[in-house]
């Protein structure tokens, strides 16, 4: 059961970034260009991984609960953030529509049950929350980086030429303790849920 959930879970997730592929591609014309567009999202880098590692989970392999519990919290705030900031900025339609519910909405909730449901328990250590924290800031770094060298800011509360240096770092460091606060919150809970397997991961 917990690889053909897992299985689910990146099924949802390679079909959600296919169609965003086919949406955005119907636009750009270009596969290249279009996969370098996508990556300016978090979203898609995310659900990426998502896939790739609930793949693997699918296929036997081990991972840690430390990768399932950081992946787990990093689509999470995909979902957090797209509900709080991001729902409604931009009217979709078709398979842009069906995209983005796949990858903001379904995704997020579904790896959410598979950790809860399948994920070895009890096995997260306190100090996890501190390095999956340096993935939405290395993310931060990225997408300004690539905004401010010419291309598009993937996301209106990082756009540097409009909100200045001193807010963008604010909301950075913001989303920051938020997914810092989030992730002390997956570790206390993993020390309390009843559900979850008792093998221990490497």
């Amino acid at each position: 059961m917990p690889r053909l959930t897992a299985a689910l879970v990146a099924l949802i997730c390679w079909a959600g970034l296919a169609i965003q592929f086919r949406a955005s591609y119907a636009n750009l014309h270009d596969p290249v260009t279009t996969v370098w567009v996508m990556l300016r999202f978090f979203t898609v880098i995310t659900n990426l991984l998502l896939a790739i590692v609930m793949t693997a989970v699918a296929l036997g392999r081990r991972l840690s609960p430390f990768v399932l519990g950081g992946i787990t919290l990093a689509i999470l705030l995909v979902g957090a953030v797209y509900m709080t900031l991001l729902r409604g900025l931009v009217e979709l339609s078709g398979g842009a529509l069906l995209a983005d519910m796949l990858l903001h909405k379904v995704s997020p909730v579904a790896m959410a049950l598979w950790w809860v449901l399948f994920a070895p328990r009890a096995k997260l250590r306190w100090s996890a929350p501190w390095w999956w924290a340096a993935y939405p800031l290395a993310y931060f770094v990225y997408a300004v980086a690539r905004g401010i060298n010419g291309d598009k800011y993937p996301y209106p509360f990082m756009d540097v030429g409009k909100l200045g240096w001193t807010q963008t770092a604010l909301n950075a460091a913001g989303i920051s303790m938020a997914f810092l606060v989030a992730g002390f919150a997956l570790v206390w809970l993993d020390r309390w849920r009843p559900l979850g397997s008792r093998r221990s991961s490497r």
